[in-house]
């Protein structure tokens, strides 16, 4: 009986992986708004009810899509984290997870669209994408608060009508940071996602042609805005 249930089990992890292979090929051909189940089990040589066992609607299928991506960045970008820089100044480790990013995105952008292009006519993702799609930015405060335990960073005053709202980020998101920095990491991780978005979908062209240099820069500007190059006054920059 083990050996029976063992052999269903890698069958249908065999069968499940088969699925999400079809449906990231269908996703490159027509974009998340036109995956089919029905489609994705006829070129798979399956009834669509047997395919509904492993995936009971179209939304299930995207929801997994959709945590495998998060999970494959955010693997390469703590993989990146922990080659080498793992040891390195929070500067050189910033610009590091930033790059790990982008490589990730430009190796697989029908993925990144599906994570972070338009959204999907009907599909609202639910609460367990939640943790994978974190794992970078958790990545990049964690860089941050590192810094401010050690060396410190720059602190640009809050204008007084954001305080409120920078407090109430800060406690959501990094209760251990001053809510300036905060609200500035917030800004610079959608900066990151902007710059990765621009070279992706075509808004660079024939605007920026050497774009690893390009994006490199921006990205060590987003480390300076963050603190990491001119930390608070007395400290020495890490």
């Amino acid at each position: 009986m083990t050996t029976a249930r063992g052999a269903r089990a890698r069958a249908r992890i065999e069968v499940t992986a088969a699925i999400k292979d079809e449906a990231r090929r269908q996703l490159a051909a027509e974009g998340a708004a036109k995956l089919s189940l029905r489609a994705v089990a006829r070129e798979l040589g399956m009834v669509s009810s047997a395919l509904y066992r492993y995936f009971p609607s179209r939304d299930d299928l995207l929801t997994a899509l959709i945590i495998d991506a998060y999970d494959s960045l955010g693997e390469a970008a703590e993989s990146a984290a922990h080659a080498g820089v793992a040891a390195a100044g929070p500067r050189e480790r910033w610009i590091t997870v930033c790059a790990a990013a982008r490589r990730w995105a430009l190796d697989r952008p029908h993925e990144y669209a599906l994570i972070y292009g338009s959204p999907v006519p009907g599909y609202v993702a639910p609460q367990e994408t939640v943790p994978s799609a974190s794992r970078v930015a958790l990545l990049l405060i964690g860089i941050v608060r590192d810094a401010y335990r050690g060396k410190g960073v720059a602190r640009t005053p809050l204008p007084g009508g954001l305080e409120p709202e920078a407090r109430r980020m800060a406690a959501d998101l990094a209760p251990d940071l001053p809510p300036e920095v905060v609200v500035v990491l917030v800004a610079s991780w959608a900066q990151l996602h902007g710059l990765i978005g621009f070279e992706l979908f075509g808004q660079f062209n024939r605007v920026v042609e050497d774009r690893e240099p390009f994006f490199l820069h921006a990205a060590e500007r987003l480390a300076h805005d963050v603190g990491l190059v001119y930390p608070a006054p007395g400290a020495s920059a890490p």
